[in-house]
């Protein structure tokens, strides 16, 4: 479960202003319920001033209002109607000290996954053509130091992303063959024996 923000703020609110169970708030905040009775006795969260989850849109009065009626219900966190920005392709930064390792990166595609092209090389390392044609063609300036390794080892990108890229550039299957990882194909060859 995503859990509110600032919990330990939300909490102090909550126990000031409802009267629900420490359970249901330790729940809902993802606390140990000694804590939540901690901050009811003043012992723990003294100088943290209440969060309103109400203003915050993660909880609605009605729901405080059910749980309040029956303590064996817990509290259920507003989904956000904003969705999370995606991060969109293109560009991205990769610090100083991995940019050496792309060539590596690089070197590790061609060999491994002959059936990327270019620009998918380009998309998933964050590098350029001529840098992917110097190393396969091995006329790369730092060639003899170049070894391939695993750009997700590397955290040049997602496995995800690489997956995603190989199916994309993978052949279709021939007429009467299932793509690999057809799990329905499987399951009826295993009950035809």
């Amino acid at each position: 479960m995503t859990q509110p923000l600032m919990p330990m703020a939300t909490a102090v609110w909550l126990v000031d202003n409802t009267s629900l169970s420490f359970r249901q708030i330790a729940e809902f905040c993802n606390l140990h319920e000694l804590e939540v009775q901690g901050i009811a006795d003043e012992q723990v969260a003294q100088n943290i001033v209440g969060l309103d989850p109400l203003v915050n849109g993660q909880l609605t009065m009605e729901d405080i209002e059910r749980c309040q009626k029956d303590s064996s219900s817990s509290l259920k966190l507003v989904k956000d109607e904003i969705p999370a920005k995606t991060r969109s392709g293109g560009a991205r930064y990769t610090p100083v000290s991995k940019r050496q390792d792309k060539p590596d990166a690089i070197a590790w595609l061609l060999k491994n996954h002959p059936e990327l092209s270019d620009a998918q090389i380009c998309r998933l390392v964050g590098t350029t053509k001529p840098t992917i044609l110097a190393i396969r063609e091995r006329s790369h300036w730092n060639m003899s130091e170049i070894k391939p390794v695993d750009p997700v080892l590397l955290g040049l990108c997602k496995q995800g992303e690489l997956d995603a890229a190989v199916i994309k550039a993978a052949p279709p299957p021939a007429e009467g063959e299932t793509p690999p990882g057809d799990a329905t194909a499987e399951t009826t060859e295993t009950e035809d024996n």
